[in-house]
């Protein structure tokens, strides 16, 4: 059996019934969109020109028979904002982003009120009264100011609903409600005035009071028919919720005493195969709708994806379903209406809004950015490319300027894009003209794309979204002037963006159709992909989005969750109707952001299961591999051994040679490929370049001293030098860093207890009598290691903190800020010591004595640490434990077996057949 789409069955009825006065026949749909699917069934289904009758939405019928124009929220807050300054007193006048807070809810409420053509003072004092009662117990003594302005809010709702009412009225303009309400007001002069017209309503299942009412009217004047698409599964079944407004308008509805039902339909109990498949998060269901559309194609190649809809429950799915469609997708059309608030062009905006606002507001100071901000601005990705700012990105990084002047931003760029001078035109002068900015900027990043990139089709949707609303702004602010500085444009602009959809072009006939729920109302698909099956997505949570409460919604008529829940019940169950293959995916995840249960939906399909479904139910889980990471290994190549053969020559630093052991491939990124860290602002001082600056304040302490031994009296001078010393190499390290203010003052103070603490245990010593001649502070030494085993010579190379000759033996000591301990440099056996990390320390150590051997000549040697977190333990040296004795002097024999441990770890590196091999840490 073919099943008929309910649109090509209307197709059929128009011709067959109407053909004869087409141009007099208006066809009325729930939504804008099947419009062009029923111009098709049209063509379809006559072989003549034929004149198309006018097909027009629900909405912009009732508009023509209320005569008023529609506005859109935004204009209607600003509209609602005039009347509530008109109508209350100054003193308790709010800001716009206050009264935006309360208004929308309320302004949704006025919306109801007027749909279900409900008394508005009587509704609006019902709220008042409840709150009365809620405070009766509430001495009259007892009751604040603030208590009394909660009252007095609700007292004044039915003024504000007048006043607005009556001052759109003038205007002839109206939200929803109020045309509605016009329109049943209006309807025996509008009927008067077409007698000759007649009126198809196709495809409808919830009707508000008022649609009732102007459908009911028609029908009784033979103006108009109405054909429903509904299943007798549903109707006949009294508890079923696809079926609670049919049931009810076929048993009260006075048109149906004389009149038949129609039409009724058997589709949703026919053969359908249906497959409920759990899959964990967002991701997850994008990737298996994808691969459903890819199984579909390579099924049948010559399939027309026109007959398939993937149908989103939640419409932040959009963007993984569509990086998810395999490429032999070719056409797309997507219908659905997408947040303004997930829009990426958005989100820029909402950066430049918070940089600039941000950069106002710094007390005391003129227009400063702060770098996180700007950088924000700079590496996203709708400016990266255009901006032509890296270098000043590069600055910022490498000199660390965490608050940068307005001024110092414009000449470190020196040579700025049109899009930069754009990015940081200051905004001070009035809300017109920072929006006229944005809007400028938005037309030139628009210019940055390409017509025949999909992917920048897309991009340019949400552009055009964003300008859209900022010239919208541009037009409601030159009429009403309420945005009297930057963070009330951007609370506003915030307000705004929530309700602004994104709506992107397709064609609507050819090709695969993405939707969401809606969106799919009086259309049938063969095959359906529904994602997001899970409770509070599919069907929606109970959100309580109203002042007035359920209680008072229930005996007034105005629709609760009940009837919300029974609308998508009926579009979840009009979309399986007549479709033979569906896919329902739902989140397996029951933790987490987009969690949830499996809906109500499918157990309600498991439950009342047809005869004729073939229900399926799978979980799908993406195929894990055995090993999280595969090891990197890298072997080497003619340049690779060339490259170290060049490292050689030049030059094995001490922390190479531990970088290699810690992890080859680190070794192979830092030295081979010669691969730097990226440049980050230090906002807060890190630990290493608080080595730094504890390093540079001692060499520079200490210089004086080189080549002479050191006095009581030169010490208490360093401590008197430490304050101003500290703070300039705090200044030559940290560039344009901020120093003096929170954590930073801090490691400013720990620098200078650190050093302080250092001198006054040197102090003590000198004072024990030790006597100590700085040889040498931050030196580089360099020696070669020449041996049999290995290929070519070898430089030693590194830099040596400091070298010293204390009590007639040479010191050779290694600054570490970090905590060490003595038995870090404690070894007891030379086999492994290049096998093991924790050797690092000494390893680095031997290496400076190795390098200062010769120049030392006869003098004994010792080489060893000073732990700035260890500190008490003052000098802790190298030792090397036999039968119990320790030995702390570097002896040649010691030197000699850490030479042959070095020279396996070089034979290692240099050995051509033993690749670089990542190590993963368990």
């Amino acid at each position: 059996m073919i099943n008929i789409s309910f649109l090509e069955k209307i197709a059929k009825v128009i011709i067959q019934d109407y053909s004869a006065r087409l141009t007099e026949t208006t066809i009325i749909l729930p939504n804008k969109r099947a419009k062009v699917f029923l111009i098709e069934a049209l063509k379809n289904e006559t072989k003549e020109t034929i004149l198309c009758p006018e097909i027009i939405s629900i909405e912009d019928f009732v508009q023509d028979v209320a005569s008023i124009r529609s506005i859109d929220s935004i204009e209607l807050l600003f509209e609602f904002y005039e009347v509530y300054l008109s109508v209350t007193e100054k003193q308790n006048q709010q800001s716009f982003e206050l009264f935006a807070n309360w208004a929308k809810t309320l302004l949704q409420d006025f919306n109801e009120i007027d749909r279900y053509l409900l008394d508005p003072s009587h509704v609006l004092s019902y709220l008042k009264d409840i709150e009365d009662i809620k405070k009766w117990g509430i001495e009259v003594e007892n009751k604040t100011k603030l208590l009394e302005n909660y009252i007095d809010f609700w007292k004044l709702l039915p003024l504000y609903y007048d006043a607005l009412y009556n001052h759109l009225l003038n205007k002839s303009i109206g939200y929803q409600g109020l045309i509605y309400r016009e329109a049943v007001n209006n309807l025996n002069h509008f009927s008067n005035t077409i007698s000759n017209k007649t009126f198809v309503f196709a495809g409808f299942n919830a009707l508000n009071a008022a649609e009732e009412k102007i459908v009911q009217h028609l029908l009784a004047l033979d103006q108009a028919r109405i054909y429903w698409d509904v299943d007798q599964t549903f109707l006949n079944d009294p508890y079923h919720d696809a079926g609670l407004f049919v049931r009810r308008f076929k048993e009260n509805w006075k048109h149906y005493k004389s009149n038949p039902f129609e039409w009724i339909v058997d589709d949703f109990s026919q053969s359908k195969n249906i497959q409920v498949i759990g899959t964990p998060k967002t991701i997850g269901q994008a990737k298996l709708a994808g691969s459903i559309i890819e199984n579909i194609i390579s099924e049948n190649p010559t399939t027309a994806l026109d007959k398939v809809a993937i149908v989103l429950g939640e419409e932040n799915l959009l963007m993984p379903v569509l990086y998810s469609l395999p490429s032999s997708v070719g056409s797309l059309n997507i219908t659905m209406g997408y947040s303004g608030k997930n829009n990426p062009s958005q989100i820029l905006i909402a950066k430049l809004f918070k940089m600039h606002t941000n950069a106002l507001s710094r007390k005391g100071e003129s227009y400063v950015f702060y770098y996180k901000d700007v950088l924000d601005i700079l590496t996203h990705p709708l400016v990266e490319p255009y901006a032509n700012a890296n270098k000043l990105v590069r600055i910022i990084k490498e000199n660390n300027y965490t608050f940068i002047t307005h001024s110092r931003i414009i000449e470190l760029n020196s040579s700025p894009s049109q899009l930069f001078q754009m990015l940081f035109q200051k905004w001070e002068s009035g809300s017109i003209a920072v929006l006229e900015n944005v809007s400028a900027l938005l037309l030139l990043i628009k210019q940055n794309f390409s017509n025949d990139n999909e992917d920048e089709k897309i991009a340019k949707a949400f552009v055009y979204a964003v300008f859209k609303v900022i010239n919208k702004l541009i037009n409601y602010y030159s009429q009403h002037n309420h945005i009297d500085n930057t963070d009330t444009l951007h609370a506003i602009y915030k307000q705004i963006i929530d309700v602004a959809e994104v709506s992107f072009e397709g064609e609507p006939l050819r090709g695969l159709q993405i939707m969401g729920v809606l969106e799919s109302r009086v259309l049938d698909f063969d095959t359906v992909i529904v994602t997001s099956m899970n409770e509070g997505k599919f069907p929606a949570g109970k959100s309580q989005n109203s002042f007035i409460p359920y209680d008072v919604k229930r005996e007034l008529g105005l629709p609760t969750f009940k009837e919300k829940d029974a609308i998508y019940t009926y579009h979840f169950y009009h979309l399986l109707q007549r479709a033979k293959n569906i896919y329902l995916i739902y989140n397996t995840e029951n933790d987490g952001l987009d969690a949830g249960e499996r809906s109500r939906f499918i157990t309600q399909l498991e439950v009342e299961k047809q005869r004729k479904h073939n229900l399926t139910f799978d979980i799908y889980n993406p195929v894990l591999p055995t090993t999280a990471n595969q090891p990197m290994v890298v072997p080497k190549s003619e340049a690779v051994m060339e490259r170290l053969k060049e490292i050689a020559s030049v030059g094995f630093s001490p922390s190479a040679l531990t970088s290699y052991i810690r992890n080859p491939i680190d070794f192979y990124f830092q030295k081979i490929l010669r691969i730097r860290e990226v440049e980050e602002v230090e906002e807060n001082i890190a630990l290493n370049t608080l080595g730094t600056i504890i390093h540079e304040t001692l060499k520079a302490l200490y210089e004086p001293f080189i080549g002479k031994f050191i006095s009581q009296a030169d010490l208490e001078n360093c401590f008197k030098l430490l304050d101003n010393e500290v703070l300039k190499q705090f200044k030559v390290v940290y560039k344009e860093g901020e120093i003096k203010k929170g954590r930073n003052l801090l490691a400013f103070e720990v620098a200078k207890r650190n050093v302080s603490n250092f001198l006054r245990m040197e102090l003590e010593l000198i004072k024990n009598g030790d006597a100590v001649k700085i040889i040498a502070l931050e030196e580089t030494y360099e020696r070669q290691l020449n041996h049999p085993d290995l290929p070519f010579p070898v430089l030693i190379k590194g830099n040596v903190d400091r070298i010293e000759l204390r009590n007639g033996k040479i010191r050779i000591i290694d600054y570490k800020t970090g905590k060490v301990e003595k038995t870090n440099v404690v070894l007891k056996s030379w086999n492994g010591l290049t096998q093991e990390l924790k050797n690092d320390k000494i390893i680095q150590v031997l290496a400076y004595a190795f390098m200062f051997e010769k120049i030392a000549g006869d003098i004994p040697i010792e080489v060893g640490i000073i732990s700035f977190k260890n500190l008490k333990s003052g000098f802790l040296p190298f030792g090397f434990k036999e039968d119990k004795e320790l030995n702390i002097t570097v002896t040649n024999e010691i030197l000699r077996s850490y030479l042959e441990e070095i020279v396996l770890l070089l034979k290692e590196i240099f050995d051509v057949n033993i690749p670089f091999e990542e190590k993963i840490n368990d």
